[in-house]
């Protein structure tokens, strides 16, 4: 990294910032609280000279401002991680002029811990994504709510349905009578809810669809047998590129589908799959490769190799999508490197 120019690091808070603006021998030139306006920090960085890089505190709204301050002026942003930022805040000589002063430090010489910026519209796609699976969630607590009261009154279902949550399982339970008054409108009202969280999650998913149309990505993503729209959006919205991964090994890692080494001295043993990783992304992995041992062949068989082995069936759908994500990982690169048509 080139060091000429000033190094900035901006302390990010919802109204106002502190911004440090360092040389590149390493004087402070200033440190400054200003007001939570693009413009203001263009206008008093741009009076210390030619300008680096801008390091900022990575917290919610920073990416957004980062996004303005790259579109609006010529400097390279740059977002610190936010295990990092949790590590400054316990601090105990913390202020807001040390934390800008520290990014900026860190900034200039190159030690800065960074994460992907992910472009305006991957941005766009998670909050639809994260919205739907809410949604999801919202739904399955009502679902259990529902399963309580009916379990309290000892309620069973008839014998021709086989499953709570079919067109007419529900519309039975909307005719049902046979509960005390209060208890009959709770159920109701769970019902009307569910109803209400289902077309919310259908309308979802038909925006993903037209959203994500043109998305080469996607497309590819969708044309693999076990693989439908919801987890090809979560895949393409959670990773973005995976051209900012150099392995398929780290994006392994990334998606939290990395064994977890659990071993000491001669002892050696896993210890199931690592903690770290994006949880709704590794979610969505691990529904694909369920549907992978089922469906696809190639995959089918080495699950049955590892079941053999005696292995746990959760231990061959981690070890299955292991391997799928690393296989995933060329595939994409192949797809990214393509020419748009």
């Amino acid at each position: 990294m080139s060091l000429s120019g000033t190094s900035v690091g901006i302390d990010y808070h919802q109204h106002s910032l502190q911004v440090a603006v360092m040389s590149s021998d390493g004087r402070l030139l200033g440190n400054k609280r200003l007001s939570n306006d693009v413009g203001d920090v263009i206008s008093y960085v741009a009076k210390f000279g030619s300008v680096q890089s801008v390091a900022i505190e990575a917290c919610t709204g920073s990416a957004n401002f980062a996004h303005d301050l790259r579109n609006q002026s010529t400097w390279e942003v740059r977002l610190c991680h936010p295990g990092y930022v949790q590590r400054m805040r316990h601090n105990p000589d913390k202020t807001d002029k040390s934390d800008g002063f520290l990014l900026s430090d860190l900034n200039r010489v190159g030690y800065l811990p960074e994460v992907w910026l992910a472009p305006e519209e991957t941005q766009d796609l998670r909050t639809m994504v994260r919205y739907r699976k809410l949604l999801v969630e919202q739904r399955k607590e009502v679902k259990l709510r529902i399963r309580a009261i009916l379990r309290q009154h000892r309620i069973k279902k008839p014998s021709e349905i086989r499953c709570w949550w079919t067109k007419g399982a529900l519309k039975w339970l909307g005719k049902l009578q046979a509960l005390p008054a209060h208890t009959l409108w709770v159920l109701r009202k769970h019902l009307g809810e569910h109803e209400r969280i289902t077309t919310a999650i259908g309308e979802a998913e038909t925006r993903l669809s037209e959203t994500t149309t043109r998305d080469m990505i996607v497309r590819n993503l969708k044309q693999i047998k076990g693989v439908g729209l919801v987890g090809a959006c979560t895949i393409r919205a959670e990773i973005g590129t995976v051209s900012r991964f150099r392995t398929g090994k780290q994006l392994a890692r990334f998606c939290g589908v990395t064994p977890r080494n659990c071993s000491s001295g001669e002892r050696q043993a896993d210890a199931g799959l690592i903690k770290a990783g994006n949880p709704g992304l590794k979610t969505a992995v691990i529904e694909i490769c369920n549907s992978l041992v089922r469906h696809n062949t190639h995959w089918r068989e080495f699950a049955l190799r590892l079941s053999n082995a005696g292995k746990p069936y959760g231990v061959v759908v981690g070890a299955v999508a292991n391997r799928w994500v690393r296989q995933l990982y060329h595939e994409l690169k192949r797809v990214e490197q393509q020419p748009p048509a």
